[in-house]
Parts: structure tokens; sequence; C-alpha cells
């Protein structure tokens, strides 16, 4: 598999503790649901290293004054859930990204054709170019719902090289897919597993991971 975009599978160990959590099929909803906020979050906190934008300025300390570095105020920070499966992993990137937008976008794919349709769309009329926008979705398998989301995006001026997706498990067809559309787009997740199969479910993977955050 030849990939023009990048993809991290960072090697924590507390990613890959959620990441078992998440995939035994014994795991109750309500734990179910703390590894997505904590792979949210850990996944989140690589995906911020050279992304978020920063400053340089002084501070005053008890004693002397010293150089810093802050995160810049001024340039727009946006999460983009896909729902509903997204929502798992937001509580934990919002931990680490407070002050950021929050977007909602709901697709829902067909299960005989495998193709999305959008249900919701919150996403503003246009982005401010230097907008840093987190897409969260715990499961890229056939990469529709996500290029239909780049779409969405995109169209709306951001730029994908300015963006970071934040998932559970990947698979070949859905980084393909990503790659020759959006060669500059930078990916983190939990794994990457080979096997996508004809219901467009990822295997091992992790199930249904929406069914499963929610109980229903």
């Amino acid at each position: 598999m030849t990939l023009q975009l990048r993809v991290y599978v960072p090697p924590h160990p507390l990613i890959k503790h959620w990441l078992a959590v998440a995939r035994d099929a014994a795991t109750p909803s309500v734990l179910f649901r703390s590894a997505m906020v904590e792979l949210g979050r850990w996944l989140t906190y690589e995906a911020a290293r050279e992304w978020l934008p920063t400053q340089e300025t002084t501070v005053q300390s008890p004693l002397d004054s010293s150089p810093a570095t802050l995160i810049n105020p001024e340039v727009p920070v946006a999460v983009v859930p896909i729902l509903r499966a997204g929502l798992g992993l937001l509580e934990g990137a919002q931990t680490l990204l407070p002050l950021a937008s929050i977007y909602h976008l709901g697709l829902v794919r067909n299960e005989e054709t495998l193709q999305p349709s959008c249900y919701l769309n919150k996403l503003p009329e246009k982005f401010d170019p230097q907008t840093r926008v987190l897409i969260t979705d715990p499961m890229l398998a056939t990469g529709g719902s996500m290029m239909a989301a780049m779409a969405e995006l995109t169209q709306r001026g951001v730029d994908p090289a300015l963006t970071r997706i934040v998932c559970v498990v990947a698979a070949p067809p859905a980084l393909q897919k990503l790659s020759a559309a959006y060669p500059g787009l930078i990916i983190y997740t939990a794994t990457i597993d080979e096997i996508v199969n004809d219901q467009g479910y990822i295997v091992p993977g992790l199930g249904d991971a929406g069914d499963r955050t929610f109980g229903t």
C-alpha cells in the first residue's frame, strides 16, 4: 500500500491499553465510553504536536522574567465530530482543546450500498483559511464518510494540510482513498487493521463504535 498522506500510530502504552479495552466484546458500554474518551484524549495529544500555532512571549516568574511559548489565541481551532460515533472521542479531545469551536456533522451509511448520506450539517459557510481542524471518527473503514466530510470542509475553505483526523482503527481502503484525494492530510490512529468485510466493518476492529458507545 503506497500512501502520500502521513499516518501515525503512536506507540503510547495508554493508547494500547484503551484500544485493548475497546476491542474486547465483553467490555460494557459504560467502560467502552471511557475507552473512547481516553483514546480521544491521548490521540489528540499526539495530533497536537507541531499542529497548534504558538507564539513567543515573555512572562514574569516570582523571581525574574522568562521567555515563554503560548498557544496563539488568534488562530482558530475547530473540532468536527462525525456523528454519532465521533462524539465518543470528542470529550477527550475537548479536554486538550477547551477553546476550540465544535461543529457537528452527521453522516449515516447505507448498509446495502455502504454510501454515506448527510443528515446534519452545522459547519459554517466559510472557515478562516488558517483554521486548524481536528476531525474525530472512531473507524476509517471504506473511507466513504470521511471523504464526504473532507469534501464539505474543503469547499468551505479548510486546508487539508492544517487538518488532523483522530480515529481508533483505520483500514487500507479508507487510507488509500484519502491519500489519493488529500495528500497533505495527517491521520492519528490507535491501530491499522488490514481487513474490511463485505458489510463494510473492519476486522478485527471493535464492532459498531456508535452502538457500543451509546448502548443502542
